[in-house]
């Protein structure tokens, strides 16, 4: 069972406990930083966040959308039509990642050396 299934037993321990609960796993943060730019199809968010496979893909969408984080709206057409984007929720907690992003550009160069010199490289 994934940790997002969990129903916490006790108390968040602080607010970033919370927030971490909301944004743990490795893509969710690129998925917002993604969707706080514009509203996107799942074929041009698989491209923006490279690496990711197509099922956590869909399950962190889905992850989400149950959150209320994103809006997935369906067009109902043929071809398929799907636009995921932000909820005013989902845009509260992009802003909050802001900061973070700032810091690791400031910060690129010294993380690449530390992550080179830890892997053996």
């Amino acid at each position: 069972m994934s940790d997002h299934t969990e129903i916490p037993t006790q108390p968040f321990i602080c607010g970033l406990d919370a927030a971490l609960r909301m944004i743990g796993g490795k893509w969710k943060p690129l998925i917002l930083f993604f969707l706080a730019k514009e509203p996107r199809r799942y074929g041009e968010l698989k491209r923006c966040v490279r690496g990711v496979s197509d099922k956590m893909l869909i399950q962190h969408l889905k992850e989400l959308e149950v959150d209320g984080v994103i809006v997935r709206t369906d067009y109902q057409e043929i071809p398929p039509r799907v636009l995921y984007e932000l909820s005013p929720f989902g845009f509260s907690l992009a802003d909050a990642l802001v900061p973070l992003c700032q810091w690791g550009d400031e910060n690129a160069e010294i993380i690449e050396e530390n992550l080179c010199a830890r892997l053996g490289g």
